[in-house]
């Protein structure tokens, strides 16, 4: 029901605070919901490692197609409104990030353990129910985007079980974003406002 109908109802009613209302009181339900019987996680140096390689490659890759593709919104929101900027880089993590990752990755592997049994059925799962809660952004290159970095994302989930190193990549990936200039394609002001 979360996975589909928040998404739908959020997009049917199209307020800002309702999106957020909406996460995060589903995001704290289910961190209680998962608190007690999550598996010891792995914090380990090669999986921050790991995660750090990753992201140094596709953050040059993604950078470049950004300048290449669309060159006027290049680095945009720093160059423009960089107080906003510095605001985003600072509360998105917090505000967006942890209560996506408690959702799509903590709740979900542990809630559908009984029907997704194997960890790919899991991290396909995540991946799609990710992409399709960003639908409220009523582009596709949102969908496609959170679609193949909730894959990542879970892919790293389903080894390591860590809900700070899960935090961590989807932290420097949205930052990234938002930095380089493709954030546009994630506000709703954008989207529910034409």
């Amino acid at each position: 029901m979360i996975y589909g109908g928040g998404p739908l109802y959020v997009l049917l009613v199209r307020l800002p605070g309702v999106l957020f209302l909406v996460l995060w009181v589903s995001a704290l339900i289910a961190y209680v919901a998962t608190r007690g019987v999550q598996p010891v996680p792995k914090d380990s140096r090669a999986e921050i490692r790991a995660v750090l390689l990753r992201f140094a490659v596709l953050a040059h890759i993604i950078t470049g197609a950004t300048w290449l593709l669309w060159p006027q919104r290049f680095l945009s929101l720093p160059r423009e409104r960089p107080l906003f900027w510095a605001i985003i880089m600072v509360l998105y993590p917090v505000l967006s990030v942890w209560p996506q990752e408690v959702l799509y990755r903590a709740l979900l592997f542990m809630r559908y353990a009984a029907i997704l049994p194997t960890n790919a059925r899991r991290v396909l799962a995540s991946a799609i129910t990710f992409g399709f809660a960003h639908v409220i952004f009523l582009n596709w290159i949102a969908i496609a985007m959170t679609a193949a970095g909730g894959f990542l994302f879970a892919r790293d989930y389903g080894r390591h079980r860590s809900l700070k190193l899960a935090c961590l990549a989807h932290s420097l990936s949205g930052c990234l974003i938002f930095t380089i200039g493709l954030g546009r394609v994630f506000y709703t002001s954008a989207a529910w406002h034409h």
